[in-house]
């Protein structure tokens, strides 16, 4: 493969991490690891939900950081208020500022970039918030600032087929020489697919791709196997 790109959110780093800190934070209950480890993939999926319900204009951005803890935290049976929602995302953004990358992810992009492999983002986000993001795990050593698209800053989110068309011309890209590398099914492996790329599913969470659907090139399971995929 000639180009590879990336997804940032539980793709290049551990995402649960921020989260479970940011719940120990603001949360009066001892949870074990599996109660944190599902209450992330429970809050995934109504952040995907609202997401893209934000992205059609039917919320706010703020609605959107109320509505996906309030309702995640619903489901396994706490109640917050509105208030308590938006005091979890500012501690969440805090968390946010102390990511660092999966060992893995930076031994591979080293290696990548020692290949000379073009290598690029393509992530949905506001572009504050992500580029804050980007910049905390100093991916800039490896993927210049112009390879870094944000959907917030395109004008079009992931999985939509436009998101992926303009770095196809910003890139110059050959569909069969380009791998999307995700952990997203809908949003990341239906989009490349879509798009006619070769797609890698990140699945560390496990998750159970939808029937009927695409299907990714290769799945793996842990920032290890990403790495060997690669590296030969």
């Amino acid at each position: 493969m000639d180009t590879i790109i990336f997804d940032v959110d539980d793709t290049l780093y551990d995402q649960a991490m921020s989260f479970k800190n940011t719940c120990r934070r603001m949360f009066d209950r001892d949870f074990t690891e599996e109660e944190l480890n599902q209450f992330y993939i429970i809050s995934r999926k109504y952040s995907d939900a609202l997401f893209d319900r934000c992205e059609a204009g039917e919320m706010t951005v703020q609605e959107m950081h109320i509505r996906r803890i309030k309702d995640a935290c619903a489901e396994i049976g706490i109640e917050i208020s509105n208030q308590e929602s938006l005091d979890f995302q500012d501690a969440y953004v805090e968390e946010q500022h102390k990511i660092t990358l999966f060992p893995e992810s930076e031994k591979l992009l080293e290696y990548l970039h020692e290949q000379g492999k073009q290598l690029a983002i393509l992530t949905n986000g506001s572009e504050d918030h992500q580029s804050m993001k980007v910049k905390q795990l100093n991916v800039s050593r490896w993927i210049p600032e112009e390879n870094t698209f944000i959907s917030g800053a395109i004008g079009h989110a992931k999985p939509t087929g436009k998101a992926f068309q303009i770095l196809e011309e910003k890139l110059g890209l050959d569909k069969e020489k380009t791998v999307y590398v995700g952990d997203s099914f809908d949003n990341d492996m239906v989009g490349a697919k879509q798009a006619g790329w070769n797609a890698v599913w990140m699945n560390h969470r496990r998750r159970k791709a939808r029937e009927n659907s695409v299907k990714p090139d290769k799945i793996v399971y842990s920032a290890t196997e990403l790495l060997e995929l690669f590296v030969e």
